[in-house]
């Protein structure tokens, strides 16, 4: 419970943060909207002449999309710096966390908010609701999603960050990892073969944050249910195990810094 506490003090500052400039923070979601709806508009011109691929069509990706957008949204508002959690690593910036009674890994991700990620948030509410595929029921699916996607991807950054304990700068090979799993997630999965699909949920668990959730949201199954959640709870444990493992291992900055 503390640490619930904790979190939304955090998050309470972040917004006060953020807030403090309106107008960049609007500009900053309306441009992610309109980001989105530009990156989509190829899937409606490339639906409009095929219709259908294998079975998936635009609909199906209006809510893959808005799922995608959203889970990517939550983890840019709330766990903002774990995007740049190496070079935290390999700046040696932890020794700020170290030095306070927090948990490390909970108190770094979370103490940056990304404006943008209201607008991916926002947009991906838009996009289910736009599928054609939106019921009362439905959209409490796509809650339970996004929640579920946005802890699959929150720990794959963790876990591709974390790296930096032993191999120092990993800032491109991060960019890499994200969009690879953006991407992958996007398309649909139907296109992929069984080894291909062998990679998307584990290595770069794209379908876990995609496929399945679109899958989940269009008609409740208990197993669609059952791979979200363990899937969710297995690399959030195998990411904490790794960022501890890596701690073992983390060489102090010696710098004075001030974090905001």
């Amino acid at each position: 419970m503390k640490h619930i506490k904790f979190l939304f003090a955090i998050w309470q500052a972040n917004l006060q943060s953020v807030m403090e400039y309106r107008v960049s923070f609007l500009t900053q979601v309306i441009g992610m909207m309109l980001n989105n709806f530009f990156y989509f508009a190829i899937w409606i011109v490339f639906f409009d002449r095929f219709k259908e691929v294998r079975g998936w069509g635009i609909n199906d990706m209006y809510v893959t999309f808005g799922v995608i957008a959203s889970a990517f949204g939550i983890v840019s508002l709330f766990f903002g710096n774990s995007f740049m959690l190496g070079d935290i690593i390999n700046n040696g910036r932890l020794d700020y966390y170290l030095s306070l009674p927090r948990p490390v890994l909970l108190h770094t991700i979370s103490s940056r908010m990304i404006s943008s990620g209201m607008g991916d948030f926002t947009y991906g509410f838009l996009s289910y609701a736009l599928s054609g595929q939106f019921t009362w029921d439905g959209l409490l699916r796509f809650i339970l999603a996004i929640i579920l996607a946005a802890v699959i991807f929150a720990s794959f950054l963790i876990l591709v960050n974390s790296l930096a304990f032993w191999a120092g700068i990993v800032s491109s090979f991060t960019n890499m990892m994200v969009n690879a799993i953006i991407t992958f997630g996007i398309y649909p999965i139907t296109l992929f073969d069984n080894y291909a699909k062998l990679i998307l949920f584990t290595l770069i668990p794209a379908a876990l944050m995609g496929a399945v959730p679109a899958e989940f949201i269009a008609k409740f199954t208990w197993q669609t249910l059952a791979e979200l959640l363990l899937g969710a709870l297995a690399f959030l444990g195998l990411a904490v195990a790794v960022f501890r493992s890596g701690l073992r291992r983390y060489e102090s900055g010696s710098a004075i810094q001030v974090e905001v």
